[in-house]
């Protein structure tokens, strides 16, 4: 069971503490000062996910007790419990990476509040759009493990690798987060998408996790007609300046997958696995520079909501996906 563990020199602020935390969906452990903490965490560093500890404790203060422990796992929530007199302390210590601050003398209803909310912000600020952010608020499990539909696009850039041999890693790196990553990670994110990872030059982006919505189909197509458009304009600015192009293919697939936080000790992620992630990913390498290809199965969404103005598909050859028995219907997307 996840465990949140608090830390305060105290008695009765510990026993206020757990009082407060007895309902929520963990196990409370408290320990009296930041030595203590840490031995706490060392013996459940897999079930730790928490840890709140009090600024000013004799021996090792809250600050020092924290670093410690995000060097353990930094992958744990850190939380400075403070009183008012030390509140600039507090935010120099969020300031230097710790998680989030709750003050003393707190109410209890709004201390639950207040840690799911910077449990919830650390998970999320990298992963989703901020309206995305705002329905998981309101739905604290959205993030637990679970099966369901959602569409997948992935996008990659047209010979990148024979461009990449012939420019200086500074170019690259400029290239790929400015003209590319950046600029279609915003769509995504404008269109409600989560970008789930960057595999090389490939983006994979997920319309539907955490949360799902009607839509998800047709703001993924939408997406993916704004990016190429978006890639159009740069690719027209890099040819003026040789040797660099930006003209990417771009594959889209509904379905069944597996969403939840995978990963070791210290690397997580939250991502979807499943057979729409697979095709998806076909589709991908089946488009050619500026093309995008969807599954009968985005498609159909997108006409079953009656709202695919602006854009139009045309049904191509069958195509052969691994793990799949039959050849899958696919279409090329284009502005109408």
């Amino acid at each position: 069971m996840n465990t949140l563990l608090f830390i305060d020199d105290e008695e009765g602020v510990r026993r206020s503490m757990a009082r407060a935390l007895k309902r929520e969906p963990y196990r409370t452990l408290t320990a009296e000062n930041g030595e203590a903490g840490i031995a706490l965490v060392k013996e459940n560093l897999a079930r730790v996910v928490i840890v709140v500890s009090d600024y000013k404790m004799p021996g090792l203060d809250g600050l020092e007790t924290l670093m410690a422990i995000g060097g353990m796992n930094p992958e744990i929530t850190r939380i400075i419990l403070t009183g008012y007199a030390t509140m600039e302390a507090a935010i120099a210590a969020t300031n230097q990476g710790i998680d989030g601050f709750l003050t003393k003398p707190f109410d209890n209803r709004q201390l639950r509040a207040n840690i799911r909310d910077i449990t919830v912000r650390k998970r999320l600020r990298q992963f989703v759009a901020e309206q995305v952010y705002r329905e998981i608020e309101r739905a604290p499990g959205a993030l637990n493990p679970r099966f369901h539909d959602v569409t997948v696009l992935f996008s990659d850039i047209r010979g990148f690798t024979r461009m990449a041999q012939d420019v200086s890693p500074e170019v690259l790196a400029d290239y790929l987060n400015n003209h590319y990553f950046t600029p279609m990670g915003e769509i995504a994110y404008a269109h409600g998408g989560m970008v789930d990872k960057h595999i090389g030059d490939s983006i994979m982006v997920v319309f539907g996790a955490p949360l799902p919505q009607p839509d998800d189909a047709l703001r993924a197509v939408r997406a993916a007609l704004a990016m190429q458009e978006k890639a159009r304009e740069i690719d027209a600015r890099l040819q003026t300046s040789g040797g660099l192009r930006l003209q990417t293919g771009i594959g889209i697939a509904t379905g069944g997958v597996f969403s939840g936080i995978l990963g070791s000790l210290r690397k997580k992620e939250f991502t979807s696995i499943g057979m729409a992630v697979n095709i998806a990913a076909r589709l991908q390498h089946l488009a050619g520079g500026g093309e995008i290809i969807v599954s009968d199965s985005t498609w159909a969404c997108v006409e079953k909501l009656g709202k695919g103005d602006g854009m139009q598909a045309r049904q191509l050859a069958p195509t052969t996906v691994k793990g799949v028995d039959t050849p899958l219907t696919v279409y090329r997307v284009t502005p109408d």
